[in-house]
This record gives C-alpha cells, structure tokens and sequence, in this order.
C-alpha cells in the first residue's frame, strides 16, 4: 500500500461526506478518492501541484477542485464531522476559552499563570515545579492527555505542504490543514 494513501476502511469513513454522491446537485464524482490522495499526496510529499504525478490525472484540475472544495468548506465540514467528540481541543484556542488549561512545569507560576486563572473562574493542569516550596496537587490523569496533543502536531509536521506552507492563500492553506487533520484521526 502507498504510504500516502487512503486505507479502504478509512476512505470508507469519509466518502459519504464528500460532494459529488449519486444523488447530489452536479455531476457525479468518479475519482473522488484518486481525488483525495492526490490532495494528500501534494501536501504530504511538499510537491507544487504542477508536479503531481500524472497517475493522479490533470494538476490543473486537481488544483482548482481543491480550491472550489476549500471555498465551499468542504474540507472544514469533514475535519469537524471527524473531530466532532475530541474532547480538549478548545485548550488550544488562543482566547481561553476552555475551563481547564493543560500546560507543562514551565507554567507553573503562581501570579502570572495559576492566580489569573483561577481569578477567571479557571482551573491549571500544570504539573509543579520540583523546586516549589508548597507542592500543589494536580490531576495526572488529565495532564497525561496533553500528550495526545503534542503528537498531533508532530504527525501534522509530517504533511510538508503544511509545514513549509506552500499555499498562496489562508482559505486554500486552512482546508490543508483541515483536510490533514481529519486524516490524522483517521489513523
């Protein structure tokens, strides 16, 4: 099996969400999932599309269908059908707005971490520091999910195209990245 390819049991999960089904407004999709790997493979390979291997038809083609999904949100649809239940997800929002924030020893700072925290009603996952003077109790359990996380980003990495962004514009280049995170739960 290619190594940038879909499993059939992942194509499986995906293909009912993707246009172009007997029965949708339009021409119905042949090649969706040649489709797919063919977005997949550009991005995990950092390849421009113009050196798409041919197996995956027409780089032009291949390139305006990825940008007409991106427009109608296509990608975002099936990133949040895939990450519907991932719980701990919204820690990472930049405004805060989880009720729990998952961080390492280097936050563990009482006045300008863990205090406005708990101010804001709050409460800090954060391991403390062996040098604290008045150990605080935490909850390993859930610290330990912080490390789903971290893997997340390292299997993201994995995806060239998103890691050195090739894209000329934010809306092609965020259904990248829901295009290759919705993969990465596949796995």
């Amino acid at each position: 099996m290619n190594r940038y390819a879909l499993r059939d049991d992942q194509w499986e999960r995906i293909k009912d969400l993707l246009p172009g089904k007997p029965g949708d407004v339009g021409v119905t999709a042949h090649d969706n999932r040649r489709f797919v790997e063919a977005v997949l493979y550009r991005y995990r390979t950092g390849i421009p599309w113009r050196d798409l291997p041919e197996r995956f038809g027409d780089w032009k083609n291949t390139q305006k269908r990825f940008s007409r999904w991106a427009n109608k949100g296509v990608w975002q649809r099936l990133f949040e059908h895939l990450a519907h239940d991932l719980t701990g997800a919204d820690a990472l929002l930049p405004q805060m707005a989880a009720a729990v924030l998952i961080a390492d020893k280097a936050y563990d700072a009482d006045d300008r971490v863990l205090k406005p925290l708990a101010g804001a009603g709050k409460s800090a996952v954060i391991p403390p520091r062996q040098n604290r003077t008045a150990p605080r109790q935490f909850d390993q359990a859930l610290y330990q999910t912080r490390h789903l996380i971290e893997n997340f980003f390292c299997k993201l990495k994995q995806f060239c195209g998103i890691a050195t962004r090739y894209d000329k514009t934010a809306r092609n280049f965020l259904a990248a990245l829901h295009l290759a995170a919705a993969t990465i739960w596949l796995i």
